[in-house]
This record gives C-alpha cells, structure tokens and sequence, in this order.
C-alpha cells in the first residue's frame, strides 16, 4: 500500500487512514459579496461536495477515513463572521456522517483564525502523529525538528501553476500539491481547498518568494516537486525551479 497519496485536493495516508484538506477560508464568498462583487453564495455546497468525491474515490479503493485533519486558515474574515461560524457547522453536521467521533476531526490554528469557531473550541496549534507533522505552515516549531517526525503537512502557501502553449497566449492555472525535502524533513504542501480562486503562482516564487511567510526556505523551495491537479488526476511536473 502507498504511503500517501493525492486525491484530488485531499492528502491521503491509507495505513494510517488519515485525511489531510487545507485552507478552506469559509467565508471568502462573503467578503466578496461585502466588496461588491456578485458571486453566488454556494461555498459550502463546493466544499461538501468536493469533500463528497474526496470520500467516495477513497471508498472505491476499499480504503476508509478514520481521521481528518485540517491544515488551518478554516476561516476567511480576521474579524469575528456568524456566518463563519453556522457555516463551518453545516460542514461538520457533514462530516460527523462520515467520522462519528468529533475527537478525530481535528482543526490546525492558521493565520487567518482569530477566532475559533470549532464546537469545542478545541483548535491546535499543530497535530503529531505516527511521525507525521500537521501544521499551517506560517510558523516555524521546534517540533518540527523532532526525531519522531518524517513527514511535514502544511498549506498556508496556496500553491498553484500557471501553464500556456505559448507566450503571449491564453494560460490556465492549476491548483498543486509541492512535494519535497528541507533539512532532514520530507514536506508536502497542501493546496488550498478554495474553488473560488486558484492560488499563488509558484511561477513567480523564483522573483517574489518571501523567505518570512512559509517555514521552507527558498533555496530548497526551488528544488521542490510540483504535481498539479489536472482533469485526469495529480499530474507529475517538474521542479519548482524549473517552471
């Protein structure tokens, strides 16, 4: 069995049955309605339902969820939204469907979260499991360094890849995962769950990478693997450097 694997925008562990999702910023189509820009009120339905093909693709392979960990920024607003709030349960009235027991649906603290909507209030700094490290990604841990720990999970960076036929033309961009090495850690960074907008180019990391806003410096950034969300699957792409 792999030890993980992309589906779609959802990091999977089969032994360990743990899914990892990033940043879904609820409320993000709030703030652009509150800027007065016209979009319809259907980002919880995008993620109930990307959520939805997430589980079911993983049913198909046999393989089951026993756990889900989001990676921080769950909301959007840095103030305090009650739509945020009844938005986020209408997403956990979803998943506890799914995974029964609310200890195992676990909430990062990300940058974005000032305030914590969680039905607890039990969201974490970080989360450490079977050697693997889940954390936003906005700020460095001295857990990180821990022997225990193999494999960092985070998000917060957004990632995304614009691709054209030729300069000039029309290009699409792609969410994507970034896969590689930092120190002695193995990183995996999560793109963000977001359908609204794709991301942060990484096209651009080369000029405008800001060593201050991610735990992975840019030296080794550049060297990291790209694999891109494409109609057929996760597609592999090359080095960071190299687009």
């Amino acid at each position: 069995m792999e030890k993980y694997e992309f589906i779609y925008k959802a990091l999977f562990f089969p032994e360990k049955e743990i899914l990892a999702i990033g940043d879904l910023h609820i409320g993000y189509d709030y703030m652009l309605k509150q800027s007065g820009v016209l979009v319809p009120k259907r980002q919880v339905n995008d993620i109930i339902e990307d959520l939805t093909k997430i589980f079911k693709k993983i049913e198909s392979k046999k393989n089951k969820v026993k756990k889900i960990i989001f990676l921080g920024d769950i909301k959007h607003s840095f103030g305090y939204e009650f739509s945020e709030r009844d938005e986020l349960n209408e997403i956990m009235a979803f998943l506890k469907k799914k995974i029964p027991e609310e200890k195992n649906i676990i909430f990062i603290k990300g940058n974005h979260d000032t305030m914590d909507y969680t039905p607890k209030k039990n969201m974490k700094k970080s989360h450490l499991e079977s050697g693997i490290f889940f954390t936003h990604g906005h700020e460095s841990s001295l857990d990180i360094f821990d022997d225990e720990v193999e494999i960092v999970v985070s998000g917060h960076l957004h990632p995304s890849v614009a691709l054209a036929e030729e300069k000039g033309a029309k290009r699409e961009v792609f969410k994507c995962f970034l896969e590689g090495k930092s120190g002695s850690k193995n990183f995996i960074v999560l793109p963000s769950f977001l359908s609204f907008v794709e991301g942060t180019l990484i096209n651009e990391y080369r000029e405008d990478y800001v060593e201050s806003f991610s735990i992975i410096p840019k030296k080794d950034m550049m060297k990291f693997k790209v694999h891109i969300i494409g109609d057929d699957g996760v597609l592999d792409f090359g080095k960071v450097g190299d687009l």
